[in-house]
């Protein structure tokens, strides 16, 4: 159980310094720029609500990883999925991108959490 609550706790701390660190440093200098679809309101007014919404799903991860009961087929789906989200960030970024290693690890330990309730 261990493994969840640590799998939780990284996609927890992921979600917070995307949504605070990264809406800052990335998503704050995108939309100053007003070229191209940025210069459309309704257009900046998306990309700030995906950039939110990601980390609400991010906290509904952990949320479920977390939740007492939850099948370890779940486990399994979700802990796969921030592995694999943290292995193509890594390749694709060059490893350069912060958010790997807590992408991937959150994914491992959701997964040995899986295993460890099968």
């Amino acid at each position: 159980m261990i493994w969840l609550w640590l799998s939780a706790a990284f996609m927890v701390t992921t979600a917070g310094v995307h949504s605070v660190l990264g809406y800052r440093r990335l998503i704050v200098p995108l939309l100053r720029s007003e070229a191209g679809p940025l210069a459309d309101p309704l257009s900046r007014r998306i990309i700030r609500f995906a950039w939110h919404a990601t980390s609400v799903l991010m906290l509904i991860s952990a949320a479920a990883v977390a939740w007492p009961g939850t099948s370890p087929s779940l486990l399994t789906v979700i802990g796969a999925a921030w592995l694999a989200t943290g292995l193509v960030n890594a390749a694709y970024t060059r490893g350069r991108h912060i958010a790997w290693p807590a992408l991937g690890s959150s994914g491992i330990f959701a997964l040995i959490g899986a295993l460890a309730l099968s």
